[in-house]
């Protein structure tokens, strides 16, 4: 046995129940159109049962630590979602690919909700 390696106390590496933590910002904030997006892709997907929320929860749980820890919130939901299409086969990674480069050629300011 390796003197090296933390004995496994029974929990995954993303479960910080119990953990010491910085305090939980309790300002109110608005969610930007992308996250807004993400969310309501969620919803729309989940209501036409290409998967549930077991399966959003499976493929974040299953990130490995440093993808976990820098992406955001709604970049770990997207990422979930991406993922669970894919295995559900309502789209391949190449199709995503494809869609993402078609949205990234009409420019930064795409989907800015905002009327000038």
């Amino acid at each position: 046995m390796t003197d090296n390696i933390p004995p496994f106390d029974g929990r995954r590496w993303h479960d910080m129940g119990g953990d010491t933590a910085q305090a939980v910002p309790k300002d109110q904030h608005d969610f930007s159109l992308w996250e807004k997006r993400v969310d309501a892709l969620m919803i729309l997907c989940s209501a036409k049962g290409h998967f549930t929320v077991d399966g959003l929860r499976r493929v974040l749980e299953d990130m490995p630590p440093e993808s976990f820890e820098t992406m955001t919130y709604y970049e770990r939901w997207i990422a979930s979602i991406g993922q669970n299409l894919v295995e559900a086969g309502v789209l391949t990674p190449a199709e995503i690919g494809q869609r993402m480069s078609e949205i990234q050629t009409r420019g930064a300011t795409y989907g800015d909700a905002t009327r000038g």
